[in-house]
Order: C-alpha cells, then structure tokens, then sequence
C-alpha cells in the first residue's frame, strides 16, 4: 500500500521498526514485538537491561511516520549474578562525577531492586536532562526515576526569553512551526515537528534556556 498525503501505511512502519530494530548492534530484536496502530507503536516482549529498552525505543522513534512509541517491554536481568545494586550505585556516582557539566556533589543516588532514583537540585534543565543520559546505559539497571528539581538563580524573563528561545529554533531548526508561551517559569511547547529527532532538538532549546524551571512538550510529530 502506498503513502498517502504523507501518512504511512501501519504495515510499512511496523516492517521498517523491525528492520530498524535488527540494524541495531545494541539490541536482540527477536526478543522484541511491534505493533502499529495509526503511526502509534507499541514494543513488547523482553530485554535484559533499561538500556537496551531505551534503545529500542530510540530505534522506533527514528522510523518515519511514527507517532508516538509506547513502551510495554519488560527488564529481565539475567539470572546470573550480576552488578549488585552497591555496585550500581557506586558505579552511577562516579559516571556524574566524570560529567564535567553535571553538579554531581548536588545530587543523590539510590538503587532499590535494580531501579535507579536521582535526586537533588540543579540550575538548568539541561543538568538535569544530562544527569539522566550519564547513567542510563549502566549495566544491571531495571529502570530510572529522575526526581532532580530544576532551580533556577533568577526567574525567566518574561517576553524577551520568549524571543530568544524563538530565534535559537530558528537558527538550529528554522523553527517556524513551533510556537513558544512563558508561563511562569515553565515553557510551553506546541506545534508540529518533522521527526523525533527535531522534538529532541526543540526540547534540549528549551531546557537550555535561564530561568525555566519546567518545559510543558505539546508537540506533535508529523510523517
């Protein structure tokens, strides 16, 4: 069947997230089950760690004419003895305190049952965000819980942050479909992006910005 209007096919997302998923060194896609509804597609099936879950995740995101991925893979670590959750929390503490751009000494690392919880205070989201990715692909991780607060030095400043969020989308995106609100000291998000990536690319902007403490995503992604 072919495309219409820019609208794929489900068949033809589902068979090029399965091609995608076997493209990808980091995952075993036999252990993984894809099913497409209207551009929105649902994993299932098993993995052996958090990471390899995120990248199957990542994996479907790239394909075009995906929506919106629903995850409902579960983590099995194996059965052998792994990474003790000491361990797994030693080894996240040190992954912060090699992030130059992390305040590592404001955060706190707990791991219960292979579930990894962050905590603490940060002045920019984009710490926050960055704290996230440095202990995602830790080895003997079920899951994450990020609880940092993003606390600003000095609240947003009102209009001009605005233009100025506007004008970086547009020198890295040419940012005309998405349209910028302050609300406080939360930035609202909407409009339509190309791909999963331009929403990455839209959100990091927005996090990057001084004084946002939170950032509301209603973007959609078109085919």
């Amino acid at each position: 069947m072919t495309d219409v209007v820019g609208v794929r096919d489900d068949r033809r997302i589902q068979r090029d997230v399965l091609a995608e998923l076997a493209w990808d060194a980091q995952l075993q896609p036999n252990e993984i089950g894809v099913t497409v509804d209207q551009g929105v597609v649902t994993l299932t099936g098993f993995v052996d760690g958090a990471a390899r879950g995120w990248a199957a995740t990542r994996c479907a995101q790239r394909v075009r004419g995906v929506r919106a991925v629903a995850d409902e893979m579960e983590v099995r670590l194996p059965g052998t003895p792994g990474r003790t959750d000491a361990e797994v929390a030693i080894a996240a503490t040190r992954a912060l305190e090699w992030d130059s751009f992390v305040p590592a000494e404001r955060l706190d690392v707990t791991v219960a049952n292979g579930w990894l919880m962050l905590r603490g205070e940060v002045e920019f989201g984009w710490q926050r965000r960055a704290a996230e990715g440095e202990v995602r692909r830790l080895d003997g991780i079920r899951g994450i819980t990020n609880l940092i607060e993003v606390r600003p030095p000095a609240p947003p400043a009102g209009e001009r942050l605005r233009q100025d969020v506007q004008r970086a989308l547009a020198r890295t995106l040419g940012g005309e479909r998405v349209t910028v609100e302050v609300d406080g000291d939360t930035l609202v998000l909407a409009g339509v992006v190309r791909s999963w990536w331009e929403r990455d690319q839209v959100e990091r902007v927005a996090w990057s910005a001084p004084g946002v403490r939170s950032v509301h995503d209603l973007l959609l992604v078109g085919g």
